[in-house]
């Protein structure tokens, strides 16, 4: 099989497809066909050295979609169901989803009906689950307000779809002025220009999905309504730590995280339950093949088209 494998962090030359034997399941490891893989800014920020717990050598990537190849000795999994996988230290821990066939445990394996294509099923596990989560986190009823901030994100789009769904009023944030009619088009209530991490509004909400980071927190709390809460689930803009943050800002409002390592089984039958009943889908910004990972770590981090970039093995 084919695998990219990085033996030292540095640039998109560090990633080389080489051949590997397919490995073999055990008690409780599945191997699992991958047919498709979503690509992420973070994982090309883990190939250039920037998550310290990743040991190399690896092979990168958090999450796949495919089949099982052969199920591990106690697996009630059979072959070619199909699978999703994500998190629970896949592309860290052990290697991921940047080859053709991967060990995955049986914890880790999601068995999903679904009738579309791999590269369509591959814009889902990720993205949709930490969309998904996040807004459980914050606990809102139907008819309150949402604001997705970092909404052109392919998370923020699948929480614009999602908080649809669940009833909520939905504005969205975008440093462009140009994907301000794309977020309404994508199902955004409102749409509204983040300029120099200062939102143009004075509109207030009651829950903040803050994708951006630790440089908006402070606006995003003024943002915020007394009694609600922002989830911070990314660091879009590349900042790990609040700059001059007071917890007195809070005042009355709450401020926690949302975190997709520990994935709840639940909570992945209940997200693709809610694709499948309202068809939702967010845009796939470009395909690429294996052999061209270098191309798509570029694009990831060049582009700034809306939507998921997907790797297709078949």
């Amino acid at each position: 099989m084919r695998a990219v494998v990085i033996n030292k962090p540095g640039d998109v030359a560090v990633m080389q497809v080489v051949e590997r034997p397919i490995q073999r399941a055990t008690d409780h490891q599945s191997v699992m066909k991958i047919h498709a893989f979503g690509v992420h800014r973070y994982e090309a920020l883990t190939r250039a050295g920037g998550s310290p717990s990743v040991k190399f050598p690896r092979v990168i990537g958090v999450e796949a979609v495919g089949e099982i190849y052969e199920p591990s000795t106690n697996s009630q999994l059979k072959p070619g169901q199909k699978v999703v996988t994500l998190m629970g230290g896949f592309g860290r821990e052990v290697d991921g989803s940047y080859q053709e066939y991967a060990l995955v445990d049986d914890a880790n394996l999601y068995p999903v009906d679904f009738d579309g294509d791999w590269v369509t099923l591959a814009q889902y596990p990720e993205n949709f689950y930490t969309a998904l989560g996040s807004l459980k986190s914050l606990k809102l009823r139907s008819g309150q307000t949402l604001l997705v901030r970092g909404g052109t994100s392919a998370v923020g789009l699948a929480a614009i779809k999602l908080a649809k769904v669940l009833g909520l009023k939905v504005a969205a944030t975008t440093r462009r002025q140009s994907m301000l009619t794309m977020l309404v088009a994508s199902g955004a209530d409102d749409a509204i220009l983040d300029e120099e991490n200062q939102l143009v509004t004075e509109k207030k909400f009651d829950g903040i999905i803050d994708m951006v980071g630790t440089v908006t927190l402070n606006d995003s709390i003024a943002h915020l309504n007394v009694d609600g809460k922002i989830t911070m689930i990314g660091l879009l803009a590349g900042e790990w730590v609040v700059k001059d943050f007071s917890p007195f800002a809070l005042g009355g409002k709450y401020l926690t995280f949302f975190d997709s390592t520990v994935v709840d089984r639940k909570l992945v039958a209940e997200m693709f339950a809610m694709i499948a009943k309202h068809h939702l889908t967010i845009p796939i910004a470009k395909v690429f093949k294996l052999d061209q990972i270098q191309d798509a770590h570029r694009y990831v981090m060049a582009s700034r088209e809306p939507g998921q970039v997907i790797v297709d093995n078949d």
